[in-house]
């Protein structure tokens, strides 16, 4: 095994750069077989959208566009587009003219104005968005120099409790203790079913649940001391829901509170991603349970959390997400995953390849959870290669309360059925917080052929689990002096190179 020398992490550095760099200025597509539709920040969506000339100006317009299959709509490079964009069939989604790759951005709104802040509590440096708003994941000052921490309290019997002391009734003044928290407060709505194991409502937190927010900020009010802030809003960004043959490419999708691309249905058909930045994505509230005793810290009331960064929920066939630089996501950057419900679901066709992903829990995430007696699904023909994953773990996502949960390549330990050829090769995995790699199914067959990868990790840490659940779960691995040997007899990683760094 060899040592992560200063020379080979500069190496690394400097060819993470250059992938970075080459995503970022990657050319436009020209294959369009049908109309070309423009939008632009300076366009107006009472325009036929059909020239440059005659752009169309928001993500609205296009989303309720008569689209047809062979269609392209191409936003202006160098400009912000904000709110949901809703795809159509057949249509491919990208970028024209020079410059910076345009953004699409979630809330409706930059909210570094000091018109858009009032003091709540002087005593408490905390101040109150003077609108309502989505859940908020959290908020992004000034491009990413900072970021909220979000408070999120647990919901029992009726009342919101702390987190981490139940018998506490939840109060945002006395645990608002950090410049930069967030509280995002509403009590509108409750869903009629009781929360899971227990006897009362829970609240009902949806695309188009609305509540306060309020932010500790010690220097002042925050439209004044920071030039940008952006909030998570809490909706999908570009929905694709089932619909066959899109293609999503060259543009930067950032601070989204749920997905950046969400798909889903029994099957999703020939959807690409290529060449996208996709920054700052999750952290909004999914949805309330009551105490769950199941739960890591055991018995407390759990809050689960969005989001990925491109997300596949259900059945899929040639699905492929190439050259994009994903980073800073609370949860997956790239994900096919299903839970079964007694249904049968295909996963097919799955390449994954030439990815830069950085400061995500989970770089890429796949699960089979076959239940209710399913026995029919499977995944087949899975390709994760040529990517450059770090940082598992390390990100704005582990302000979750399952810190053990990251890795590169998460399968969980579920049933991950694999009818045949799963390959994850030539792949960078660039350290991790927790295990870089979690790949576990019933059966050992099922798991990834892997060959020709790099690992870089920290002397002691996890290196991970591999292997099927025949005669129970997998040994949680240490990388250690053995690590290499690990790599090359437990995950059978023909021609692997290892490197730790001490």
């Amino acid at each position: 095994m060899a040592v992560a020398t200063k020379e080979f992490l500069s190496a690394l550095e400097e060819r993470v750069q250059e992938m970075r760099t080459a995503i970022r200025e990657r050319e436009d597509s020209t294959d369009i077989r049908g109309t070309t539709y423009y939008v632009s920040a300076s366009g107006n969506d009472e325009n036929d959208g059909k020239s440059p000339a005659s752009a169309w100006k928001t993500p609205a317009r296009v989303s309720e566009a008569s689209l047809r299959a062979g269609d392209g709509v191409l936003f202006c490079r160098g400009d912000v587009f904000r709110g949901q964009l809703k795809t159509k069939a057949g249509v491919l989604y990208g970028a024209y003219g020079k410059g910076a790759k345009p953004c699409l951005f979630a809330w409706e709104e930059n909210l570094a104005s000091r018109a858009l802040w009032e003091i709540y509590d002087s005593e408490h440096h905390i101040w109150k968005y003077t609108k309502r708003i989505l859940d908020v994941g959290t908020l992004v000052f000034d491009e990413g120099a900072a970021h909220s921490y979000k408070l999120i309290p647990s919901y029992i019997g009726g009342r919101f409790v702390c987190r981490d002391d139940e018998s506490r009734l939840f109060d945002m003044r006395a645990e608002m203790e950090r410049d930069l928290d967030i509280y995002w407060h509403y009590e509108d709505t409750f869903l009629t079913r009781p929360s899971k194991g227990e006897d009362f409502p829970i609240p009902d937190v949806s695309d188009s649940t609305y509540g306060e927010l309020y932010l500790r900020c010690d220097r002042g009010n925050p439209g004044e001391i920071f030039s940008s802030i952006e909030a998570l809003a809490g909706r999908n960004l570009i929905v694709v829901g089932d619909n066959p043959d899109v293609t999503v490419e060259n543009l930067c999708l950032k601070y989204v509170g749920r997905h950046a691309i969400g798909a889903g249905g029994r099957c999703v058909r020939n959807l690409k991603v290529r060449g996208c930045e996709i920054g700052w994505i999750g952290g909004a509230i999914q949805h309330y349970f009551g105490t769950d005793p199941n739960y890591p810290e055991g018995g407390r009331g759990t809050v689960t959390r969005f989001g990925n960064g491109i997300e596949v929920y259900g059945g899929c066939d040639t699905y492929e997400v190439s050259d994009c630089y994903i980073y800073e996501v609370y949860d997956a950057a790239i994900t096919h995953q299903v839970t079964t419900g007694g249904n049968t679901f295909e996963m097919k066709n799955i390449v994954y390849r030439d990815n830069l992903v950085e400061n995500c829990v989970y770089s890429i995430e796949y699960f089979l959870d076959m239940t209710e007696g399913d026995r029919e699904s499977y995944m087949e023909n899975i390709e994760i290669c040529g990517n450059i994953l770090r940082n598992a773990g390390y990100g704005w996502g582990q302000q979750r309360h399952n810190k053990h949960t990251p890795a590169h390549i998460k399968g969980w330990s579920y049933t991950n059925a694999v009818k045949s050829n799963y390959r994850v090769h030539d792949n960078v995995f660039d350290r991790a917080a927790y295990r870089m790699l979690h790949l576990v199914a019933e059966k050992g067959e099922w798991c990834p052929e892997m060959y020709k990868n790099t690992y870089v990790q920290y002397t002691g840490n996890p290196l991970g689990q591999y292997g099927g659940k025949e005669k129970g779960e997998p040994e949680i691995l240490v990388f250690d002096e053995r690590a290499e040997d690990t790599v090359r007899d437990v995950f059978r990683d023909s021609g692997a190179e290892v490197y730790r760094i001490s």
